[in-house]
């Protein structure tokens, strides 16, 4: 009979590649890894894992039930979650990663709703948060680094999910191009009017930095309105493009919620062929059940409607 725990190990050395980073990742020593891979091949009756050059990788056996032990996991991650359920709900300490316009926008209306609610609240949820690009936070989740990743993805550009995850659609969040005032009326806008992106293939751009999901956004973008941007500054700090387009420096696109609130001197303009991205909190399979989790993504829910609301 298979046993579970040597499944766990087996499916940590899928993520993580080396018996040592599974190891490292399972607080054990890379021999007592390599000797409980070596009791599931006996017990599966077929080689899991073979030799390539100085490392390990699955054989089809071992791929076989890797992907099984995603449904057994999941399984037991649910069972778990039910019985804390019946247990009343006990304090839990979520881990979250999560973009920063997401971190910066709806986690505040979270923390406050936290906080409003005082000890009744607090006994309940405890996060833990640490503000990473959306691939880096689907990866912290394949590894059972976090156990929420709030991540999102472009209408030209989907998110892919790693097996083993569930994920929840929490809002849309349109793509906005930001103009300076003036520039908009020597284009004819008015204020909010749509634009057309060619109208802006001459101007300087402003992108974040090209190892972004946005940059690659952007990339799509303008290239389906006939163009490639020029590229005058690169900065991942929305606040930054802002200010310098506000300064004259040239035109940006950037999701609304990136935009801060404060921001003067620009305006923002939907596009006549309309961009969006979807965001969604993501978790492990089983887990979403979990009280505390389930009220993470309660709260969640509540502070992107109230953002949608808002004009």
């Amino acid at each position: 009979m298979l046993d579970v725990r040597r499944l766990r190990i087996l499916h940590h050395l899928a993520i993580h590649g080396t018996v040592a980073a599974a190891a490292e990742a399972l607080h054990l020593t890379a021999p007592a890894v390599s000797q409980q891979l070596a009791v599931l091949e006996r017990e599966a009756g077929l080689p899991v894992v073979e030799k390539h050059g100085r490392t390990l990788r699955l054989t089809t056996a071992g791929e076989l039930l890797v992907a099984h032990a995603e449904v057994v996991l999941g399984d037991l991650a649910a069972a778990e979650s039910d019985l804390v359920a019946l247990r009343g709900g006990r304090r839990g300490q979520v881990r979250v990663a999560v973009f920063a316009s997401a971190a910066r926008t709806l986690f505040p209306a979270v923390y406050r709703a936290l906080a409003e609610e005082d000890d009744a609240w607090s006994r309940r949820l405890a996060l833990q948060l640490t503000v990473l690009e959306p691939g880096d936070a689907l990866q912290a989740l394949h590894k059972r680094e976090t156990d929420v990743a709030v991540v999102h993805g472009y209408t030209v550009l989907p998110r892919d999910f790693p097996s083993g995850s569930e994920q929840e659609a929490l809002m849309e969040d349109p793509v906005m191009a930001v103009l300076r005032l003036d520039h908009a009326d020597r284009l004819g806008l008015a204020p909010g009017e749509p634009v057309d992106l060619s109208a802006l293939a001459q101007a300087p751009w402003l992108t974040p930095a090209p190892d972004t999901s946005c940059y690659e956004m952007i990339q799509r973008t303008c290239g389906a309105a006939g163009f490639v941007p020029d590229i005058r500054v690169r900065s991942s700090d929305f606040a930054v493009l802002t200010a310098l387009v506000a300064a004259g420096a040239g035109v940006a696109l950037a999701p609304r919620l990136a935009v801060p609130d404060d921001a003067a001197g620009v305006g923002l303009h939907p596009l006549t062929r309309p961009v969006s991205r979807t965001i969604f909190t993501v978790s492990r399979s089983g887990t979403a059940g979990r009280p505390d989790i389930h009220l993470l993504n309660s709260l969640l829910k509540r502070a992107a409607a109230d953002h949608s609301a808002t004009p």
